[in-house]
């Protein structure tokens, strides 16, 4: 880490009308992370996790408060904006894959690179280096339906990746594998933190994560309390 903040949030609050009731999915939270550094949250569903991660990645807009990344303020900018921010700043690793089921590993990759107007040729090439980063060359050509749980979420940190991001934002990643795939997930993402300098946050119900973690967070009714060892 080099001490350098790239991620501040300052009094973020995002609230949600449920029937008659507001509820405070993210509630007055006062957030550094630094250049480099990996962030685990964890905490049970409803915390609030993956909507702070939404609200980092620019996939939702806070209700009040500033999200600035870089000194610019996401909650001010245009959808094109964050757009832009999203392509080419962030990637992102969900739970579910999010992968397309009627196109092959390579073509699931290259997607993000379709809509950052990166020419074909070039996008064959840069998603067969990410695959080959997540040791899953030979199977460039399988469609989702053809691969395990843990190659689907390698197919899903690939595509994350084949932007050469800053930021990884990965949410739940290990949640729909088995033991073994979930410790190749977590250490893979380790390993890519440390290897290409990522700014890495990871929400989780998987305390097994915690330990690659830089900080450790616990997340309970919209708010974080750090946890200190």
């Amino acid at each position: 880490m080099t001490g350098e903040s790239v991620i501040r949030l300052e009094n973020v609050w995002r609230k949600y009308r449920m029937g008659d009731e507001i509820v405070d999915a993210v509630a007055g939270i006062d957030l550094a992370i630094q250049k480099g550094e990996f962030l685990l949250i964890v905490g049970p569903s409803g915390s609030g996790k993956s909507t702070l991660l939404h609200i980092i990645g620019g996939l939702e807009k806070p209700t009040s408060g500033r999200v600035l990344v870089d000194g610019r303020d996401l909650s001010r900018a245009s959808d094109a904006e964050l757009s832009r921010y999203r392509n080419q700043k962030v990637g992102f690793v969900f739970q579910t894959f999010n992968l397309q089921p009627t196109y092959t590993a390579l073509e699931n990759v290259a997607l993000p690179l379709v809509f950052a107007r990166v020419p074909a040729g070039k996008r064959v090439e840069l998603a067969r280096e990410a695959l080959a980063t997540v040791e899953l060359s030979e199977r460039a050509r399988h469609r989702p339906n053809a691969l395990s749980g843990g190659e689907r979420q390698r197919v899903g940190i690939a595509r994350a990746l084949v932007n050469n991001p800053e930021i990884l934002l990965a949410d739940e990643p290990t949640g729909n594998l088995d033991a073994r795939a979930k410790e190749r997930i977590g250490r893979m993402l380790s390993d890519l933190h440390k290897e290409r300098g990522l700014t890495l946050v990871l929400v989780t119900h998987d305390v097994e994560s915690a330990k690659y973690a830089d900080r450790r967070f616990n997340m309970r009714n919209g708010q974080l309390y750090e946890i200190r060892e």
